[in-house]
């Protein structure tokens, strides 16, 4: 299950579970919309696309899938970005669509 991770990567910013400014790769790097489109939708750590990070149901709507039984990550990754040595990464794969990268 995704560990929802509290911060964006880049900047910082509060990301709580329910964020919907909050943007994935498939390997759960976490950024918001701000630094998303900074980045080309290009991922600096894996060069994959985002999605946005789906949000938990936060009552017991059906089997126990929810917030409270699996709550979010605690666990911030702070990673700033260096944006002039991604501008070569994002250079050769902004225009990739994500599913051809």
């Amino acid at each position: 299950m995704l560990e929802l991770r509290p911060t964006c990567e880049n900047c910082n910013k509060k990301l709580p579970a329910d964020a919907l400014d909050a943007w994935i790769c498939t390997f759960e790097c976490t950024f918001c919309s701000s630094c998303v489109k900074k980045l080309h939708n290009v991922c600096p750590n894996c060069g994959g696309g985002f999605m946005p990070r789906p949000i938990r149901p936060a009552k017991d709507h059906h089997g126990g899938n929810y917030l409270g039984k699996y709550p979010a990550s605690r666990t911030a990754k702070h990673r700033p970005v260096d944006f002039a040595a991604h501008e070569k990464l994002a250079a050769k794969l902004k225009d990739v669509p994500p599913d051809k990268r």
